[in-house]
């Protein structure tokens, strides 16, 4: 009988130390757990933070990170506003908007040194031509700094939204569209429609060089957890960097979250997209890839859209950084 209790006991000692160490387990991982949502589909446009988990640059920093893609009915931000995700991609003009909205949001890392967008005319011939005519722009938004040259330029531009491709451009029922030198223009370029010389109007070549994606969170989650959001971009940056060395085994990554997410598109799409999005991470003054929000592109970006309506108050580089 003796045995018996000194057995029962033992056993319940062994089960309670378990059970311990299973609550702490699961609470320590739940503190780690990182919630990573890029602001659009699987592409190259985020290869770095593909590269950063598959090399294990975030394990190694201590991080469960998990990427999950936003949808047409649960957008990025919409699982930012849930505190679904801890993390998203944002580009300068949009970040600026939310936090004029009344949304705190902060940069933990900038990866575009440089502006991406163009405006491409169907018909050959100069976009600033084009006064008052259609012009396509995305529905997910996207489009602060365009309807900010539209206006600074007096094109007053018809804006057209469209979803996710260039088809109502290539059927002709468009003018002229906006696009991302590292994903429509190369689209439009597989169609085989004549898209180079002056029916291409490239932003950052005419005063409009503000900067695009970072990585932006809730100032209430960095505030809490600053020790993770710094783990975060410290491993996202080695992820980058891994694959401007290494672009073709970034490629291979890259695919297989194109394939996993089911996205239609193909390898040389998405290559020349690599080579873009990392061209556009060389800063044009320094020759560097340098992982920062500059100031003066800030400024630039405030100004510009104050001047034009699309801010009520002036957004600067000290309400944006993440200190």
């Amino acid at each position: 009988m003796n045995c018996l209790k000194k057995f029962c006991f033992n056993t319940a000692h062994y089960v309670i130390i378990a059970l311990l160490f299973l609550t702490m387990n699961i609470k320590a991982q739940g503190q780690e757990k990182f919630i990573f949502t890029p602001q659009w589909t699987a592409q190259a446009q985020f290869a770095g933070y593909y590269v950063a988990q598959e090399k294990g640059f975030y394990k190694e920093a201590g991080l469960s990170v998990e990427i999950i893609h936003p949808s047409t009915t649960h957008p990025a931000l919409k699982r930012i506003h849930n505190n679904e995700s801890h993390a998203t991609t944002l580009q300068l003009c949009q970040a600026m908007k939310i936090l004029d909205e009344g949304v705190e949001v902060v940069n933990i890392l900038q990866t575009s040194m440089n502006n991406a967008m163009v405006i491409v005319s169907r018909r050959g011939v100069d976009p600033l031509t084009q006064k008052g005519e259609r012009v396509g722009i995305w529905s997910a938004g996207f489009g602060e700094l365009a309807k900010c040259m539209s206006t600074k330029e007096h094109l007053d531009y018809e804006w057209t939204p469209f979803a996710t491709n260039v088809n109502l451009f290539v059927a002709g029922a468009i003018d002229a569209t906006l696009a991302m030198s590292y994903n429509e223009y190369f689209q439009l370029v597989q169609t085989g429609l004549p898209v180079d010389g002056k029916c291409v109007y490239r932003f950052c070549d005419h005063g409009y060089n503000v900067q695009e994606d970072g990585v932006y969170m809730t100032r209430e989650y960095y505030e809490k957890h600053r020790a993770e959001a710094k783990k975060f971009a410290e491993a996202s940056r080695k992820g980058w960097e891994w694959a401007a060395a290494h672009p073709e085994e970034t490629l291979d990554i890259v695919m297989k979250y194109v394939h996993e997410n089911q996205i239609v598109t193909n390898r040389v799409l998405q290559k020349l997209m690599l080579e873009e999005i990392l061209r556009l991470q060389v800063d044009r003054e320094s020759g560097k890839r340098e992982f920062r929000l500059r100031p003066d592109m800030v400024k630039r970006a405030s100004d510009l859209m104050m001047e034009c309506n699309l801010l009520e108050h002036e957004i600067t580089y000290e309400q944006l950084i993440a200190k």
